[in-house]
């Protein structure tokens, strides 16, 4: 998918965005709660595109590595391979075994992983993960992944917000019913929102990281190995509540919260049986 495509689907995810918080904002303070959240989209949707990597890596309290970790030399033999810029490697201090990439382009990229996948795989299997990782860095999957997870993020919030408003009578004094009853709406609807924001990304962006991790080692197979092992091990040892965001599964390798892909068409990911089907398919 070209650059332009990518480009275009970040410009519908923040216009969405836009839109939603403009219409909270009329809602809750008419005229002048408009122009409040104009300014707060205006500065958010900035902020994002330089520092939305930062914020994901805030989330998870993650720590660089230093440079003779063996993760880093790992990082790097796989990036010479795959002919990008050296990313930014961080260790995130969890039990799950799973790795993300973030970042708003190859030359501004973070790769972490967790202590559970380190002590999970092997090197062989952890490099088919982080092949595919910087699958997503080279197709510059990553920022619309990473301003995604923080764009549900927010619209999650809001639906939350807007429930306990519509819970207390919140919203203007005129005409307070319909506005309780949009409130109600606004929490119900945005939720939605969020997930189909993230299924517009389409998991056909995993299978390509998938196939890009095979063609980047010329090996399907330390991958698929690695698949089967995160699959079972995210499921014995999903995060914990305290631990992460569902609106951050997609950036994940195996979707790592519990209960939230019990309907395929549903979830983040494609099946691990499909992916591991095609890793197998391929001929390199």
């Amino acid at each position: 998918m070209s650059q332009f495509s990518n480009v275009f689907k970040t410009t519908i995810l923040l216009a969405l965005l836009t839109a939603l918080l403009l219409w909270v904002g009329n809602l809750i303070g008419g005229y002048s709660g408009l122009a409040v959240a104009f300014v707060f989209v205006i500065i958010m949707n900035f902020a994002m595109y330089w520092w939305s990597d930062k914020i994901v890596l805030f989330m998870y309290r993650a720590k660089e590595l230093p440079k003779d970790h063996k993760v880093v030399k790992l990082v790097k033999e796989v990036a010479n391979k795959a002919g990008i810029p050296m990313p930014r490697t961080y260790i995130v201090q969890s039990e799950t075994p799973n790795a993300f990439a973030t970042g708003r382009s190859p030359k501004h990229s973070a790769i972490a992983v967790t202590n559970g996948i380190l002590s999970l795989l092997d090197d062989y299997e952890l490099k088919g993960v982080i092949a595919h990782e910087l699958s997503h860095v080279k197709n510059r999957d990553t920022l619309i992944q990473t301003m995604a997870a923080v764009i549900a993020g927010i619209i999650s919030y809001i639906a939350s917000m807007t429930r306990w408003m519509a819970l207390f009578g919140g919203g203007r004094d005129d005409n307070r019913g319909e506005n309780i009853i949009a409130l109600i709406v606004i929490g119900i609807i945005t939720p939605i929102i969020a997930v189909l924001i993230q299924l517009a990304l389409s998991r056909t962006r995993e299978y390509m990281a998938d196939e890009g991790s095979a063609r980047t080692l010329h090996d399907s197979k330390a991958l698929a190995r690695a698949l089967k092992k995160l699959e079972a091990g995210n499921k014995a040892r999903p995060f914990r509540r305290n631990e992460g965001n569902p609106s951050t599964a997609p950036l994940f390798i195996v979707n790592p919260f519990k209960g939230s892909a019990i309907i395929e068409f549903l979830s983040t990911h494609p099946s691990m049986g499909k992916r591991i089907a095609r890793l197998e398919a391929l001929k390199l």
